[in-house]
């Protein structure tokens, strides 16, 4: 029964088309992830969750999370007891799909969303709910509270940022916490530009307000990051992809050589965090 009602601002909003994704993915017979927790969520959610009817983006955000998932099982595998930080959390269940009964989790979302969260999870020990915008400065304390190593993962969510606060975001995550990884999605400006086409069916007020053609340029841009990897959605871990149904491999072909270039417009990003060391001062800098 739809019981629980959302209150939600526009970009927040978006947080249920990703959900109701992974609720249609596990509704099918030989679909991509189960997630039995996402389908229960959108039962109860009095939401008209049609409007997003057969949204290519539907399948695109379910690649996305299957990319994520595989970065952070590396991650857990050599970290068991390390702590991930889902940047926007929205009501993501990546939780519940990896825990190995050691890691530290921190969900990270805006106040409305967080409100929404804590209808459908509580925390633990070893799980924390914060209600705080990534770009204020006092969260970190919450997750230095837990041990490290620290792996940060932002799904759909730098993608809705002005450039500037994008920069804001990733300097901070950077500052406070070198020798982390972090794992987020980008969208090249085509893809920006034409984002309210017909042929995506994007049915959410959001825009995509930053643009980015190549991640490997954000490693260049002095804030700490160093780029590890980065796909497409049709570039799925090779242990993803050979755990594909056959028929679903040779769909991804299919539509990979249909959209060649274009593939790269919508990228899914691996980087290791480190301090910023600023330039040696020019000999008329120094004093003494």
């Amino acid at each position: 029964m739809a019981d629980i009602s959302v209150q939600l601002g526009d970009v927040q909003e978006t947080l249920l088309a990703t959900l109701y994704a992974r609720a249609v993915e596990t509704g099918k017979k030989r679909g991509l992830l189960r997630d039995e927790t996402a389908a229960r969520m959108v039962a109860r959610i009095d939401y008209d969750f049609t409007r997003f009817g057969r949204s290519p983006m539907l399948l695109g955000s379910v690649l996305r999370t299957l990319i994520l998932d595989e970065w952070v099982r590396e991650f857990l595998d050599a970290n068991p007891g390390g702590t991930v930080v889902e940047i926007g959390a929205g009501l993501n269940t990546r939780f519940e799909r990896l825990d190995n009964g050691r890691v530290h989790w921190v969900d990270l979302d805006l106040p409305d969303a967080m409100a929404l969260r804590r209808r459908f999870f509580t925390e633990c020990d070893r799980r924390k709910l914060v209600g705080a915008s990534v770009l204020e400065e006092d969260w970190p304390d919450a997750v230095r509270a837990l041990p490290g190593p620290y792996f940060f993962v932002a799904e759909g969510v730098l993608l809705y940022f002005p450039p500037a606060q994008v920069r804001l975001a990733l300097a901070g995550l950077a500052r406070h916490f070198p020798g982390a990884g972090l794992a987020f999605d980008t969208a090249g400006r085509w893809l920006v530009d034409n984002q309210d086409a017909p042929v995506f069916e994007k049915n959410v007020t959001a825009s995509f307000r930053w643009s980015c053609d190549d991640p490997t340029v954000i490693g260049e841009w002095g804030l700490g990051l160093r780029h590890r990897d980065s796909r497409t959605l049709l570039q799925l871990p090779k242990r993803l992809a050979r755990s594909l149904p056959p028929q679903t491999r040779a769909t991804l072909g299919v539509v990979r050589a249909a959209l060649r270039s274009r593939a790269r417009g919508y990228q899914v990003s691996l980087f290791d965090l480190e301090p910023h060391v600023p330039e040696p001062a020019s000999p008329a800098d120094r004093i003494g």
